[in-house]
C-alpha cells in the first residue's frame, strides 16, 4: 500500500486553481526571501559548564541570555541527551512514517487523537504548501500509545523526559535575568501542553515551488529540534535575511517561541523560520516544543508592556481562526497593544464625526 500522502494531487489541485505560477516556473515571492546566506555564526553553548563552579556556571548563563537576545535561535552540546537515544527515536520514527497512508490518517492511529498530519489542510495559495507529515503528539498522551508500539513509546519517552528537562533548565536561566519567579515555567507548564514532534519530508517534484514547512514561528515557550546532518534544510530569518542553519552532529537547535517573546516584552524574539524541500533527499527530523496549561496568562514581565495580556488558549485560538481564514498564521501582532489602540481610537473617530 501506498505510505506517502497524496501531497502531489493536493499541489496540482490548488496550483490549478490559483493561478500564482510565475513565467520562470517559481511560485512568485518576495526577491529579499530569495537570497539564502550561509549561517556561520549561530550561537554554540557548551552546558557542561553549568556543572562546574560559580565562574564557568554564570558564563553559560550570560551565553545563553546573550544568544537568546541577539538571535533567538543557539545550538547546545553535552546537553545530557545520549546519541543513542537520538538516533533510536529517528529509528522508530521512520518505521511509523513507513506504514500505509490510510492507516497513519486514522482517526485514532497509535490509540492517539486526530496526531498524523500533512501538508497544510488549510492553504489557499502555492506559497502555503508544507510539503512534509507528521506526528504531533501531546506529551501527556505518550503514554498512552498502545502497546503494538512498545519500541517508540518507550524511546519517545524517554527523550521526552530530557528534552522536557532541558526546556525547564533553558528558561529559568531566561527568566532569572529577566527578575522573574523562578519557579515560573515549573508551574505553567507542568501539567501544559508540550508537545513531541516527529518529522518527515518526502523527497519532492516540486521543490523549487513549495516548502518543507511554511515560514513560521513557533507557539511556545522554547523548542528543542534534533536535525541529523544530512542538508542544510532549515532558514531563520534573522535582520531580513534568510540564513541557512548548517546541522551540528552533536548538538540540539533551541530557539525561542511567541510566549517567551511576550513575557520577556520583546528583549528575546520568536524568529520566523522555514524548511526548504528538497527534490532528492528524505529528510526526518524531531522537536519538544515547551508550552504551558491553556488557562495560564501570558504577560509581560516589564512595563510599560507591549502586549495585551491573554490565556494560552486564547492565543491557540486565534491563530486556528486566523489559519482556517487565510492559510497563514497572524500570531503576536494580533495582540500588541498600540494595534488595539488604534482600533479603538478609530471608532472613537468614527463616532464622534457621526454625531456631529
Amino acid at each position: 500500500m501506498e505510505i506517502e500522502p497524496p501531497l502531489q494531487v493536493f499541489y496540482n489541485a490548488l496550483m490549478k486553481k490559483d493561478g500564482e505560477e510565475g513565467e520562470n516556473g517559481r511560485i512568485l515571492e518576495d526577491e529579499r526571501e530569495l537570497v539564502v546566506e550561509e549561517c556561520d555564526e549561530l550561537p554554540l553553548i557548551d552546558l557542561g559548564l553549568l556543572k562546574m563552579g560559580n565562574l564557568e556556571r554564570e558564563k553559560c548563563k550570560r551565553q545563553i541570555v546573550e544568544a537568546a537576545r541577539n538571535w533567538g535561535f543557539f545550538q547546545v552540546v553535552n546537553h545530557g541527551v545520549p546519541e543513542r537515544a537520538l538516533k533510536a527515536v529517528m529509528f522508530e520514527q521512520k518505521k511509523v512514517f513507513n506504514q500505509p497512508f490510510e492507516k497513519k490518517s486514522l482517526r485514532n492511529f497509535m490509540n492517539l487523537s486526530g496526531s498524523y498530519r500533512w501538508g497544510n489542510s488549510q492553504a489557499i495559495s502555492p506559497t502555503q504548501i508544507s510539503w512534509s507529515e507528521a506526528f504531533h503528539i501531546a506529551v501527556l498522551e505518550v503514554p498512552s500509545l498502545e502497546d503494538q508500539y512498545l519500541s517508540l513509546r518507550s524511546t519517545v519517552e524517554g527523550v521526552v523526559k530530557k528534552f522536557g528537562g532541558l526546556a525547564e533548565s533553558i528558561a529559568e536561566i531566561l527568566g532569572q535575568s529577566l527578575g522573574m519567579k523562578s519557579s515560573y515555567f515549573e508551574e505553567s507548564c507542568k501539567r501544559g501542553r508540550s508537545s513531541f514532534r516527529l518529522n518527515r519530508y518526502p523527497p519532492c517534484p516540486f521543490a523549487s515551488k513549495v516548502y518543507g514547512l511554511v515560514p513560521h514561528t513557533d507557539t511556545d515557550f522554547l523548542t528543542i529540534l534534533y536535525q541529523p546532518p544530512q542538508i542544510n534544510a532549515l532558514h531563520l530569518m534573522k535582520d531580513g535575511n534568510w540564513l541557512a542553519v548548517k546541522p551540528n552532529p552533536q548538538a540540539l537547535l533551541v530557539n525561542i517561541g511567541d510566549l517567551l517573546q511576550v513575557v520577556s516584552n520583546d528583549v528575546f524574539k520568536s524568529l520566523k523560520h522555514r524548511v526548504i524541500a528538497s527534490e532528492a533527499v528524505e529528510r526526518f527530523s524531531f522537536a519538544y516544543f515547551y508550552c504551558p496549561s491553556d488557562d495560564v496568562m501570558i504577560e509581560s514581565c516589564t512595563k510599560p508592556s507591549i502586549y495585551r495580556q491573554f490565556s494560552y488558549k486564547e492565543y491557540r485560538q486565534q491563530i486556528e481562526k486566523d489559519v482556517e481564514k487565510t492559510g497563514d498564521k497572524v500570531g503576536l501582532p494580533r495582540f500588541l497593544l498600540h494595534n488595539i489602540m488604534h482600533v479603538s481610537n478609530q471608532y472613537l473617530m468614527s463616532t464622534n464625526s457621526r454625531d456631529s
